[in-house]
């Protein structure tokens, strides 16, 4: 049986590499922006891409961007291939708001660091990888300026390849993003959303992607963000090990027993290091 998660409290000041839960609102719903800011996702994405018909973009992307003179978000723009892409970098570009961009069907390196060069280099890009092509890229596009994490696309991922849902057929791009995001030196990446509104699957769908090694996942409905921020914090047990192991190793004055000792000192602080960002409590 799973141990229950520790309580989460309010984090108003948790940074975008540690976010869990990253909520997909789109640009055309301007009345749920700030609802959806208020609520319980780690991150809003407000979304100008696959969220909107052409013929609407450019007002929704001046929704966007006079929400954003005024509050703060993350938006996904369209890709670089787009004939909308340079409107959008170009009217976001100083965005007093604009946490960062999730750029959309990412397949090359230069795809995202053109991106963050005509951002002006300040404004982070997490690289949504949505093909056969972007998975078979992802370690470049770890590498690349101006990547701060890596997404996966399932959805289009599915369609491109013709793979199904099935959680053996998705182990693969799964593991690639996580390894790629390791090589890259970046967090662990953002899974793909849970399409249905029903909690049960979310759990269960969260919990393959923790054990791949993501650290986070696309969300589609608000109500979906506590159950991912819950899924993907350290959970109680997890925490009072390692408050145990490392109050027992600084009363032995950080004394080496066994090799099994430095990977389970890494384990406990990188557990402690999540739990006091996620303002987690055991009590």
């Amino acid at each position: 049986m799973t141990a229950p998660s520790v309580a989460t409290c309010p984090t108003p000041s948790l940074t975008s590499d540690l976010a869990r839960s990253w909520l997909l609102v789109s640009a055309r719903d301007v009345e749920r922006f700030t609802p959806a800011a208020e609520g319980d996702a780690d991150e809003v994405i407000l979304d100008i891409e696959d969220a909107v018909d052409p013929s609407f973009k450019d007002a929704a992307r001046r929704d966007v961007v006079a929400w954003l003179s005024a509050n703060s978000a993350w938006v996904r723009i369209n890709c670089r291939e787009s004939p909308h892409w340079d409107d959008d970098v170009a009217e976001l570009r100083g965005s007093p708001g604009l946490r960062g961009v999730v750029l959309a069907k990412v397949e090359s390196a230069a795809a995202a660091t053109e991106t963050f060069v005509a951002l002006g280099r300040t404004v982070p890009v997490v690289a949504l990888i949505e093909s056969a092509l972007g998975i078979e890229e992802a370690v470049a596009i770890a590498r690349a300026e101006g990547v701060m994490r890596l997404a996966f696309g399932s959805g289009d991922y599915r369609r491109d390849t013709g793979a199904s849902a099935d959680d053996l057929a998705m182990a693969y791009p799964r593991s690639r993003l996580v390894v790629a995001s390791r090589i890259g030196g970046l967090p662990g990446p953002i899974d793909g959303p849970t399409v249905t509104p029903g909690l049960s699957l979310l759990r269960e769908q969260s919990a393959v992607g923790v054990s791949h090694g993501m650290t986070g996942k696309l969300c589609l409905f608000p109500e979906q963000a506590s159950v991912v921020n819950e899924s993907f914090s350290p959970s109680r047990s997890d925490v009072a090990w390692a408050r145990g192991f490392l109050a027992d190793f600084d009363e032995r004055g950080g004394v080496v027993r066994d090799g099994s000792d430095l990977p389970r000192l890494g384990r406990a602080r990188r557990i402690e290091e999540l739990a006091l960002a996620f303002n987690l409590s055991v009590d």
